[in-house]
């Protein structure tokens, strides 16, 4: 493949030009959200729903757990577009495409985006319901949606010192705190899949920092921040992670936790969005 056709691989341009045309608002936040955690799209009032597949350049979403709909309307009076689901690495998609979402998003004009994921637990204080913040993450997935010619808008060379934006991290632990809710945070390390991770492979995690693993928000944070658009991540732990219980590991486990805590992660980003436009001015 030579580089002129590298540029046009999950190139967003088609999609928000054809986006524009249909959703009714221009959105001022973006959300991606993970496995199980969809319902918080249903918040959404005066919306428009449009499946993956309409989408020009986007595949249908094929894991379960993953709605694979676009919703775009207003969350807590707020104009927003949320995706239902994402693309993972592990599916066979390039990190272009895995990144097309987020891409999607900056290039409708997005002052922020609140990405979640479901996550095993590392850190042993962690347990199957909590919520942690992601301060930083470890890139462990060995491919970076930033590979090939520079994209307009985005730098060759991001700085990724502060991957997830401060005034976020301050804004969901104060609201947080305000709603009673129990919120951990910690580093999210991203590894390929899609096999769980060894007894081994959780020590090895333990040992170099992380506190939650999961395969997928990476590629999404890094074009964000490429693009100088801010990120709040946040983890649903559903397990702790092997080695760390005697219980094997399923994925309908993680999708039957997520749907169990899915109604405190909503309550949590449902009071944050309507606080972030005066957290990044202030």
């Amino acid at each position: 493949m030579t580089m002129a056709s590298a540029s046009w691989r999950g190139d967003p341009a088609p999609a928000v030009a054809w986006l524009r045309e249909r959703l009714p608002v221009e959105p001022a936040l973006g959300l991606i959200l993970g496995s199980g955690m969809g319902s918080l799209a249903d918040a959404i009032v005066d919306s428009v729903r449009i499946p993956y597949g309409d989408v020009p350049g986007f595949p249908a979403a094929a894991v379960a757990g993953h709605a694979g709909v676009l919703v775009a309307g207003r969350l807590e009076g707020v104009p927003c577009v949320a995706f239902q689901g994402r693309f993972h690495l592990y599916e066979g998609h390039d990190p272009a495409t895995v990144a097309l979402p987020a891409r999607v998003l900056v290039g409708l004009g997005v002052r922020a985006l609140i990405i979640t994921n479901a996550a095993g637990g590392v850190a042993r204080a962690l347990r199957g319901g909590d919520l942690m913040l992601i301060d930083d993450h470890l890139d462990l997935q060995g491919r970076s949606p930033l590979i090939g010619p520079v994209r307009p808008g985005e730098t060759r060379f991001p700085d990724m010192s502060e991957p997830y934006d401060r005034r976020l991290l301050d804004l969901a632990r104060t609201v947080a705190e305000e709603l009673g809710l129990p919120l951990r945070r910690g580093v999210y390390a991203a590894l390929l899949g899609p096999s769980y991770e060894t007894p081994a492979e959780v020590r090895m995690l333990e040992k170099l920092g992380a506190d939650a693993v999961g395969m997928s928000t990476v590629p999404e944070v890094v074009v964000a921040r490429a693009a100088g658009v801010p990120v709040l991540g946040l983890s649903l732990i559903t397990n702790p992670a092997a080695g760390l219980s005697p219980a094997p590991l399923a994925h309908e486990e993680v999708l039957e936790v997520a749907a169990a805590a899915a109604g405190d992660l909503a309550r949590l980003v449902r009071a944050i969005v309507p606080r972030i436009p005066a957290a990044l001015d202030a």
